[in-house]
């Protein structure tokens, strides 16, 4: 590709955005409660792969190359969804003269916060955890899966820093609520529809909390239906559906989409599964059976973890009998949004490289969640009730 990086002044302004992002993580870390080392480690393995996925799509093709390549030209308009990630690189491209290198030195900051806000997220909720349930906390971050299709240019790297933002202000969502409301603007600009899945867990969440006092729940859980009566049917006519929608139109698209996509290597046909079917499908192939080339393999090896981590955060529910919707951290946030979402995305999605990009739009969540209830706690509390942390 001739625009790769194609004059020394595009190189020299692809190292200054890459520059940028690491004084950017470093101004950012006490925020994210992250050390100096862990915050470089983590931002250097994520621009490893945006190069991994730099070359991989110069290679064999992919969404980035247009989005970048669309940037040149200026015979589009502005809307939510792919429009919008067009509309920024325009910007980058015609405004800032970078090149598909520096454009995606750029997109990988936002995935890199997402990141770094997965990461705090897990620490904070496996800090009085044993040290094998921190180590594994730690390397289900590094996954390569996550930082793969989370640095690329595209849509996918906003919608993990979207995701990455919201679990983050639920951890302490009464102090953290504006980066919610900017994780939900953030997601709405590029996929308005699991824009209006977050505000639909965030309404459900605050009519179910008894713990919630009665006026804030009515206020909160106001602000929230009304955030999405004003985000689903936005999200709705995004996916193509417009006007009243009734069952028929409904059970009419879920059909169409499950139709879609079925051309490639990935492609699996759900018409024909059951939900149960639909969604370990979703979330967890392609497994070491049906992989397809190196990449299969590695996308393989991480299905594998997320498969074991959710079989043992399940058995550690139903043995420890944990109440899954339990208030601290607004699990039922969490919980609901996670749940829809996965319903609706395995429903409609039945090509497995889709799949391996999109759930990463609510899985952290239930790794979150998952993480929480496994494990026993190093914390102990002496006569005086005061917090002591056992050695490891």
């Amino acid at each position: 590709m001739s625009d790769f990086s194609s004059s020394p002044v595009q190189i020299f302004l692809s190292a200054i955005v890459f520059v940028f992002g690491m004084v950017l993580s470093l101004a950012i870390r006490k925020y994210f409660k992250a050390s100096v080392p862990r915050v470089l480690c983590l931002y250097l393995w994520h621009s490893i792969f945006c190069l991994i996925y730099i070359f991989y799509v110069v290679s064999n093709g992919g969404d980035a190359l247009m989005y970048y390549q669309s940037g040149l030209s200026s015979d589009f308009s502005f809307s939510l969804g792919t429009s919008s990630v067009r509309f920024l690189s325009y910007f980058l491209v015609q405004y800032l003269g970078l090149s598909f290198l520096g454009c995606s030195f750029f997109f990988n900051v936002f995935g890199f916060i997402g990141l770094l806000a997965f990461d705090a997220a897990l620490r904070e909720v496996t800090w009085y955890k044993s040290r094998t349930i921190r180590i594994w906390a730690t390397l289900i971050v590094f996954l390569p899966s996550i930082s793969f299709w989370s640095s690329g240019l595209g849509k996918d790297s906003l919608s993990f820093l979207a995701v990455g933002l919201a679990l983050w202000s639920a951890l302490d969502l009464r102090h953290r609520w504006f980066l919610l409301f900017f994780s939900l603007l953030v997601m709405m600009v590029v996929r308005p529809h699991m824009a209006g899945i977050l505000g639909l867990g965030l309404a459900g969440s605050y009519g179910m909390q008894r713990s919630v006092p009665v006026i804030h729940r009515f206020v909160l859980g106001g602000i929230a239906i009304a955030a999405s009566a004003v985000l689903v049917p936005m999200g709705l006519s995004y996916a193509g559906l417009s006007g009243e929608v009734d069952a028929g139109a409904l059970i009419e698209y879920v059909e169409n989409r499950q139709g879609m996509n079925l051309s490639g290597g990935s492609s699996v046909d759900i018409a024909d599964m059951n939900i149960f079917m639909k969604l370990f499908t979703y979330m967890f192939r392609p497994l070491f059976l049906d992989a397809n080339g190196i990449a299969g393999l590695a996308s393989s090896v991480d299905n594998i973890i997320l498969l074991l981590l959710f079989i043992a955060g399940s058995w550690a529910i139903l043995r420890k009998r944990v109440r899954v919707m339990a208030n601290d951290h607004n699990r039922m946030f969490l919980w609901l949004y996670s749940a829809i979402a996965w319903v609706v995305l395995a429903s409609v999605t039945a090509n497995l490289g889709i799949a391996l990009r999109q759930k990463w739009m609510f899985v952290p969540m239930l790794i979150f969640l998952f993480l929480s209830v496994i494990g026993r706690s190093r914390v102990t509390f002496n006569s005086k009730q005061e917090r002591v942390v056992a050695r490891v």
